[in-house]
């Protein structure tokens, strides 16, 4: 189709078919396709003026693996583009490599065109050499008798005597034009009749004038009906693939609706079952993953007190004990440290005691954080509360109002038993949906990247992930331990 398009003159249309086959250049095994490809749209480029595009397309025919004779074609398309571009010299180097070739002197024809296109190159390069070649060229045409071949010959030599024996050139013009004519060739006969112009005058002047604007006209109409013509052609073409592609299509439509209809309702029993079967193991697993976390928190936290009271509790009994017998009691003084001992015991009893009490969630929360919180100080340790009442905790969840003193209350513990720290600072914000807790101490630290996380820690975080919340830990020996706890206020 393109190259149809090619021979009717009508050069981007042909370019246009070409491209579509691009595609497919990957899927082919034959090289002399690609070979016609590429060589079909150097000739288009080199027809619509784009030499460079030409080249470049021109050249990648020339690296396909091709028999000789292609790649002598190809050779002689390439001089032809730079003899456009008016690189005489470089066209001169491909065409004397053709024009020794044995291959090329074994086809008249062809010789002859190398031969007329290396006279036309000396012309340019006003070395009169030229006319040994256009001779040469002239004799082998003659005997070919090749009428369209003869009349290029001749005006070559017109164009070459143009400038000095006028009236030889005109001849030669002459001659050309009516081989030209004899071949019906409109475009040479009208590059013929331009030359003839430019050195007729008087009455051969207007006639050859008229004749050249009558075949201008007469080119130009048949080009233009050709190229329309193509064009209906093609979209005709196209029109009815589409329409049968459109009727193919409906009718496996219709055919796929079908066989849809007969298994939509299977399937849909299918995803029903399926869903109900999900649902009811996703229930069962979620049921059992609650019990064993709650047995999990049940366990730790039985745990954490047997080892208070072991740790503390009952050490500070025996103590108490061992101090009633052996010392002497009447004096007050010894008696005033064994109530102290009592009390402390009690205090850690009570503690105890609360951290195990149930949470009061409603108004009372803030009284009740503040009074555990309280419960912290002592001489020693200054408790800073920064911004508790800002918060509106009446929006926050029961569930997070409960983790968030336990948390607290877990942190707390620890500074007391571990950190040795004199001030500890707790600072609560609210950022649009996002309640902040800062904790920090300026207790004796740890080093992060050798500890191993004790239960109190591993608690604070847990029940921080638990409720969709996130929590950083800074500390470095010796320079404080700091928390920052962030959990949304809705989920």
């Amino acid at each position: 189709m393109a190259e149809i398009q090619q021979n009717q003159y009508d050069f981007s249309g042909s370019e246009t078919t070409i491209k579509e086959a691009l595609p497919l250049l990957n899927s082919i095994k034959d090289s002399v396709y690609n070979w016609k490809i590429y060589t079909i749209l150097g000739i288009d480029n080199t027809n619509v003026y784009n030499y460079n595009n030409a080249l470049y397309y021109f050249y990648k025919a020339l690296s396909l693996k091709t028999d000789e004779a292609k790649k002598l074609k190809t050779k002689n398309n390439i001089a032809s583009v730079l003899i456009k571009q008016q690189k005489y010299n470089e066209a001169l180097q491909i065409l004397l490599s053709l024009c020794v070739d044995k291959n090329i002197h074994e086809n008249p024809e062809y010789y002859s065109k190398i031969l007329d296109k290396i006279g036309f190159c000396y012309f340019k390069l006003e070395n009169r050499i030229a006319l040994f070649y256009y001779t040469k060229s002239l004799e082998i045409k003659s005997e070919l008798k090749n009428d369209s071949e003869l009349g290029k010959t001749y005006y070559y030599l017109a164009e070459y005597y143009q400038k000095h024996d006028p009236a030889l050139s005109i001849k030669y013009a002459n001659l050309s034009y009516n081989k030209y004519s004899i071949t019906n060739c409109i475009d040479n006969r009208l590059r013929t009749l331009g030359l003839l112009i430019k050195n007729n005058s008087g009455t051969e002047l207007k006639r050859n004038s008229i004749t050249y604007v009558e075949l201008t006209d007469s080119i130009f109409e048949i080009k233009q009906k050709a190229k329309n013509l193509f064009a209906r052609i093609k979209y005709d073409s196209k029109k009815e693939k589409e329409e049968n592609l459109k009727l193919k299509s409906r009718k496996i439509k219709n055919e796929l609706q079908l066989a849809r209809q007969e298994n939509q309702n299977i399937i849909s029993y299918i995803i029903i079952l399926a869903a109900l079967v999900f649902i009811i193991i996703l229930y069962f697993y979620l049921t059992s993953r609650a019990n064993r976390e709650k047995l999990k928190a049940t366990y730790h936290s039985e745990t954490r007190i047997s080892k208070k009271l072991h740790d503390e509790l009952a050490n500070d009994v025996y103590h108490a004990m061992v101090f009633a017998e052996n010392t002497d009691l009447s004096i007050p003084q010894n008696k005033q440290l064994l109530i102290d001992n009592l009390d402390t015991i009690y205090t850690r009893t009570s503690n105890i005691s609360k951290e195990k009490q149930p949470i009061n969630t409603d108004k009372d929360y803030i009284l009740s954080l503040k009074q555990m919180i309280s419960g912290f100080y002592t001489p020693n340790i200054t408790l800073l509360l920064n911004d508790l009442d800002t918060i509106v905790w009446d929006e926050i969840e029961k569930t997070k109002k409960i983790t968030l003193y336990r948390t607290l209350q877990e942190l707390l513990v620890n500074m007391k038993k571990h950190s040795k720290a004199t001030l500890v600072v707790l600072t609560f914000k609210r950022n649009n949906s996002t309640i902040l807790i800062n904790y920090s101490d300026n207790g004796q630290g740890i080093d992060l990247k050798k500890i191993v996380l004790r239960n109190g820690l591993h608690n604070v975080e847990n029940r921080i992930y638990a409720i969709k919340g996130s929590i950083d830990i800074e500390s470095t020996p010796g320079k404080g331990f700091k928390v920052f706890i962030k959990f949304p206020l809705h989920e």
